[in-house]
């Protein structure tokens, strides 16, 4: 254990509690944002009570990472040796973090925007996964349910999307990256270090899939070389 500023002990840096008030927490904020921060780098941020101890506040005071209902959100990172709380203040404050804080949006409205002094630049998406690895993944973890190669068309359930149909849609990149938070996939879905382990009472009620960050990350390079598939009129969804 190493004691860190503020008397606080961190027993895993992989664990940050982020102490922030209720009415940004009821916003649904935090559940939006935390899942796509830990899949990339194996921390998990519990959402504590402004008070509890915790690494990091989200309140008035520190550094400025966005503005909604009514009030500008700063980031005041307690914990200055913890390596995961660094982690988020790094990401919250990147390009890609401040694209998150912008694209959360509820019943049509963005809720956020970005304080005035760090307006976003455009980011030019890379993929780092192998993408034929991600071709092989893709055909054993998810044909099953959805079309991933289009000569398999009859192995797939027609209720469900193809991978080409949800190429075309202009989220297609945060779907694949957080489909393991998306229903149904919470209730047959493992990622490893990512995703708690099934309740004892509520096993998955299929064979699990089961897979990797590696593994995600090889789906989405081969995702974003498939064609978009050609849908017409503008694919209306929910």
């Amino acid at each position: 254990m190493i004691l860190g500023q503020a008397g606080i002990v961190h027993a895993d840096e992989r664990l940050v509690r982020m102490a922030m008030p209720a009415e940004l927490v009821e916003t649904g904020l935090p559940k939006y944002l935390l899942p796509r921060f830990s899949l990339k780098t194996q921390v998990r941020v519990t959402v504590v009570a402004p008070g509890d101890e915790a690494e990091i506040l989200i309140g008035s005071v520190g550094r400025p990472v966005f503005h909604g209902i009514g009030q500008t959100w700063h980031l005041e990172l307690v914990a200055t040796d913890h390596a995961g709380a660094q982690k988020f203040s790094d990401w919250i404050t990147s390009e890609v973090g401040q694209r998150a804080v912008v694209g959360y949006v509820v019943d049509g409205a963005q809720l956020f925007e970005l304080p005035q002094e760090a307006a976003p630049q455009e980011v030019v998406a890379s993929y780092e996964g192998d993408a034929a690895l991600g071709a092989v993944r893709a055909e054993e973890m998810c044909g099953r349910c959805h079309v991933v190669d289009a000569a398999k068309r009859m192995n797939s359930i027609g209720s469900t999307p193809s991978f080409f149909a949800l190429r075309s849609l202009t989220d297609w990149e945060d779907r694949f990256q957080t489909f393991y938070v998306l229903n149904p996939h919470p209730a047959f879905t493992q990622i490893k270090d990512v995703t708690p382990p099934f309740p004892v009472d509520r096993p998955s009620p299929i064979v699990p899939v089961v897979m990797t960050l590696d593994d995600m990350d090889a789906i989405l390079a081969f995702v974003a070389a498939l064609a978009p598939a050609d849908l017409g009129a503008p694919l209306q969804h929910q």
